[in-house]
């Protein structure tokens, strides 16, 4: 019974090895190393700098009155189109009344005192006259000194008037301060646009310089037609930006919109946040779509540089060793290493300004076969395999 045992191992183990022996040579069939390729081509290669930010209105009001008094006749809504002094809202104030009262009182009576002043001066002239004339026909009627001093009345009386008309100056412009002063109470949109904000509400007290009082302003106005992107540029980048450079606007909110425009200004200051400094740099459209809103938030691909007719290679043929940079070429199925100089460079191919041709495949990819190793792994594994009952040798 032994060698019957003995005889059905031997040929377990030799079916085995040879399951083993095919599965090893199924797998070596995949070892094959396979290569990716794809042609160099020639077109037009652009670079970018990719930015995010939000849509701003560039021509925005504050209304922010600097008078106190208590909210009346409001009478616009957010998204209201104004016109330039449209009314807005009244401010019910009644010290100003009181305070233009008194000014105006205080002109009147300045304005009497030049007149009265003036009627001194012409009595003065007058008498004047008069006393010369008398003097003529009669030169014992008034002595010299008499008439030097009917003469000083005049200086006297046109000194009166010019002091009286300085005082009117000064009394006429204090009345225009509290008349202008009083009109705050009626508060107008200093520009033509579209009332974005309103904090505010009729029966409310306004303070005295009521932005630095309040968290809020009033009212705030802008002109739509003014919309503008401000995005943050990375301190790595802006070196590339200037103005003037035309940029792809994309609005995250309207998936289907694509918009063009140019930058406009770039700020001299950076702004540092966690330790990354960014610039801000203000977009312009070309053109505006009313589905466009102030905030929204915008991706910007500012165009750096754009270079027409060269030759294009994907970036996963760019090899470098050191300052060695190459492709590698498949001819005759394997890769030949061609030396390249290259250019401008995105995110997806590489200008190449020598070393190859139009219409050369280079390789992108290489797919080694992983059953190499899986077949030594089972090898190896097999190499220790024992059978139970198997010391190595034949039994007895």
């Amino acid at each position: 019974m032994k060698k019957v045992y003995y005889y059905w191992a031997i040929a377990f183990v030799i079916a085995l090895s040879g399951v083993y022996y095919w599965y090893d040579q199924s797998n070596s069939n995949n070892t094959k190393t396979e290569y990716v390729t794809e042609k160099i081509t020639k077109g037009t290669l652009t670079t970018s700098v990719s930015a995010s930010g939000n849509v701003v209105v560039d021509q925005l009001a504050t209304v922010d009155p600097t008078i106190s008094g208590t909210v009346t006749n409001l009478s616009v809504k957010v998204g209201d189109s104004v016109e330039e002094g449209q009314l807005l809202f009244e401010i019910v104030n009644d010290d100003l009344e009181i305070t233009v009262k008194k000014a105006e009182d205080s002109l009147k009576q300045a304005e009497n005192n030049v007149e009265t002043k003036e009627v001194a001066e012409d009595q003065a002239e007058a008498d004047y006259e008069a006393a010369v004339k008398k003097d003529k026909k009669d030169p014992t009627t008034y002595t010299k000194e008499q008439l030097e001093v009917l003469e000083d009345k005049i200086d006297l009386a046109e000194n009166a008037v010019d002091e009286a008309k300085k005082s009117l100056e000064t009394t006429r412009s204090e009345y225009q301060n509290q008349k202008n002063e009083a009109d705050k109470r009626r508060v107008t949109s200093p520009i033509k646009g579209t009332v974005n904000e309103i904090n505010i509400k009729n029966g409310d007290d306004l303070g005295k310089n009521s932005t630095s009082n309040s968290a809020s302003t009033p009212i705030i106005i802008g002109d739509l037609k003014t919309l503008k992107v401000e995005v943050a540029v990375n301190e790595v980048d802006i070196p590339m930006v200037s103005i003037g450079q035309k940029a792809v606007l994309k609005l995250n909110s309207l998936d289907d919109l694509s918009v063009s425009g140019k930058v406009e200004k770039i700020d001299a200051l950076g702004t540092a946040s966690q330790g990354v400094v960014t610039y801000k740099v203000t977009i312009g459209f070309d053109t505006l779509d009313e589905r466009i809103k102030p905030e929204m938030s915008v991706t910007a691909s500012i165009i750096t540089e754009v270079k027409q007719n060269v030759l294009i290679a994907p970036n996963g043929a760019i090899k470098q060793s050191g300052d060695f940079k190459y492709v590698e070429v498949l001819e005759n199925e394997k890769p030949n290493q061609a030396e390249v100089q290259t250019g401008i460079t995105n995110d997806t191919e590489t200008e190449i300004k020598s070393g190859i041709s139009e219409g050369q495949e280079v390789v992108t990819q290489t797919i080694s076969g992983s059953s190499s190793s899986n077949s030594n792994k089972n090898k190896s594994s097999s190499s220790g395999f024992r059978m139970p009952g198997m010391g190595g040798g034949v039994p007895h």
